[in-house]
C-alpha cells in the first residue's frame, strides 16, 4: 500500500487487498524448508492459482481506470502504472490490452481467469487467437461461433499450456465451425503476406572490425527458403555407406576441440551461397553484368602476401583474393607500376561445368585427407594458381569442400600432396 494515499473509504477490492497484504506479512518470515514435501507441493498449487486469480482482479481494476492515468495526465493505465511501480512498460501495456479485451469482449475467458480455471499466461494464449478470429459475418464467423471457440479453448486450457493453446487456436475454427475454417484460414494467410512484405526491410552496417552486421526482417516463407540454402551448405547428406559426420566445419573444429555453434555454420554458409552465385543470372547493374571487381597489385598476386581493394575501396589480403578467383564469379583487376591495368581477368578462368562434373566423377569428394565432404558440395580448386599462369584444365583441378578451400588459401596452414592425391594440411608452427 502507498503511505502517501490519503484515507479512503472502504470498498471490497480494498478490503481484499489489506487482507492479503496482513496474510502475506504474517508468514513473511516464515521458511518454507520445514514443510514437508506434500505441504511444499500443495502451497506451490495453492499459490499459483491465487497468484492467477490476483492477476484477475488487477486485470478487472485496470479496465475500469482510465480515469486514474487521466487525473495525473499520462497516455493510459499502463503507463501510469509502469511510472508509479517502476516496472516494464511493455509488460504493463501488454496486461493492458488483456484486461481490454476481457473486458470488452471476452468475457467467459475472464470468469475463468477469475475463478482459477485458466492462469494468466493462458489468458494471453487464448485472447491473442480469439483477437485473431475474423470479425466479418458475412465470412461465416458469427458471434455465436467466436463464443464457440472461446468456450473450446477454456477448455483446453485444463490440459495444455500457452504455447499448446497458440497452436490449437490457430485450428480451432476447424471443430467449432468447420463450414468455414478454410475461407477463414485463407484470409488469415493473405493477410499475414500482406502485412509481411510491408514489413520487409534489410540493412548492412559495417562494424569496422572487418565484420559487417545483416539485420533482415522478411516473410517467413522467404526465411524458409533461406535456411533451406544454408543447411544444404552446413548439413551436406553423405553417401549411406559413410558415418553421419554432423556439419560441415565439424570434422576440423573437433580436431581442436572446438565444437562450431550453428550460428556460426549458418554464418560461413551464408558467405558461401553469395560466393556461388552466377552473376549471369542476377539483373543488369549500371548496364552490365553484377560483377565485383578486385584490384590487385601483380607482385602481390605472386606473392599472396600484400592486399587487394574492392570497388567500394574495403581491402582484403591478396590470399582471400585468390581464393574468391577460384569460385567467385569476380574480375581481378592486375595493375603494374603506377597502378596500371596489365590484365582484366574474366570469369572464363573458373572451371566450366563440365570441367566440374569431371572432377565429381574423378574425385568424387573433398580430396583434403580425412574428409568426406561429397563431390556435389565442393569447390574447384587450381593446384597451381592461376596467378601463376595455372592452366584451368583437369590435370590442375581438385575438389575441396568450402572449409579446406579456405585453409589452402590460409598463409597459417601448411599443405603436401599425399601419394593417393589427397592434401594433408598442418598448422605453421
Amino acid at each position: 500500500m502507498d503511505p502517501s494515499e490519503p484515507t479512503l473509504p472502504a470498498h471490497p477490492v480494498l478490503d481484499c487487498a489489506a487482507q492479503i497484504d496482513a496474510a502475506l506479512s504474517e508468514v513473511a518470515v516464515v521458511d518454507p524448508v520445514f514443510m514437508t514435501t506434500a505441504q511444499k507441493r500443495r502451497a506451490l498449487l495453492a499459490l499459483h492459482g491465487l497468484e492467477s486469480r490476483v492477476a484477475a482482479l488487477r486485470l478487472r481494476v485496470v479496465a475500469a481506470s482510465a480515469d486514474v492515468a487521466a487525473d495525473e495526465g499520462h497516455r493510459d493505465v499502463a503507463a501510469w502504472l509502469a511510472h508509479r511501480t517502476h516496472s516494464d512498460r511493455a509488460g504493463a501495456r501488454r496486461h493492458q490490452r488483456l484486461a481490454t479485451a476481457l473486458d470488452q469482449r471476452w468475457h467467459a475467458l475472464g470468469h475463468a481467469l477469475t475463478t482459477g480455471a485458466v492462469n494468466l499466461d493462458q489468458a494471453h494464449a487464448i485472447a491473442r487467437t480469439l483477437d485473431d478470429l475474423p470479425t466479418d459475418p458475412r465470412h461465416g464467423v458469427t458471434a455465436q461461433v467466436r463464443a464457440d471457440a472461446e468456450a473450446h479453448l477454456i477448455t483446453l486450457a485444463a490440459t495444455w499450456g500457452p504455447a499448446e493453446l497458440a497452436r490449437l487456436g490457430a485450428k480451432v475454427l476447424e471443430v467449432v465451425a468447420p463450414e468455414v475454417a478454410e475461407d477463414a484460414e485463407r484470409r488469415r494467410l493473405l493477410a499475414e503476406e500482406r502485412r509481411a512484405r510491408r514489413g520487409t526491410t534489410l540493412s548492412v552496417r559495417d562494424l569496422g572490425d572487418g565484420t559487417a552486421l545483416i539485420k533482415a526482417r522478411v516473410p517467413v516463407a522467404t526465411a524458409q527458403r533461406l535456411t533451406t540454402y544454408l543447411e544444404a551448405f552446413t548439413n551436406p547428406r553423405q553417401p549411406a555407406n559413410q558415418a553421419a559426420r554432423g556439419r560441415q566445419d565439424d570434422a576440423s573444429a573437433s580436431a581442436l576441440g572446438e565444437p562450431v555453434p550453428y550460428q556460426v555454420r549458418l554464418g560461413k554458409a551464408f558467405c558461401s551461397l553469395l560466393e556461388v552465385l552466377d552473376p549471369r543470372r542476377l539483373p543488369l547493374h549500371g548496364g552490365d553484368a553484377t560483377t565485383v571487381v578486385i584490384s590487385i597489385d601483380l607482385e602481390d598476386l605472386m606473392s599472396g602476401l600484400g592486399t587487394a581493394a574492392l570497388e567500394s575501396g574495403d581491402r582484403i589480403t591478396a590470399g582471400e583474393a585468390r581464393r574468391l578467383a577460384c569460385t567467385a564469379k569476380l574480375i581481378p583487376a592486375v595493375l603494374g607500376t603506377g597502378s596500371h591495368p596489365l590484365d582484366l581477368g574474366l570469369s572464363a578462368r573458373l572451371f566450366s561445368p563440365t570441367q566440374r562434373r569431371a572432377l565429381a566423377i574423378r574425385d568424387k569428394r573433398c580430396r583434403a585427407d580425412g574428409c568426406s565432404i561429397p563431390a556435389a558440395w565442393c569447390e574447384a580448386h587450381h593446384l597451381v594458381p592461376w596467378s601463376l599462369d595455372g592452366p584451368t584444365d583437369l590435370a590442375n583441378g581438385i575438389l575441396l569442400c568450402s572449409h579446406h578451400h579456405q585453409r589452402i588459401h590460409d598463409d597459417r596452414y601448411l599443405h603436401s600432396r599425399m601419394p593417393d592425391g589427397d592434401v594433408r594440411f598442418s598448422r605453421r608452427r
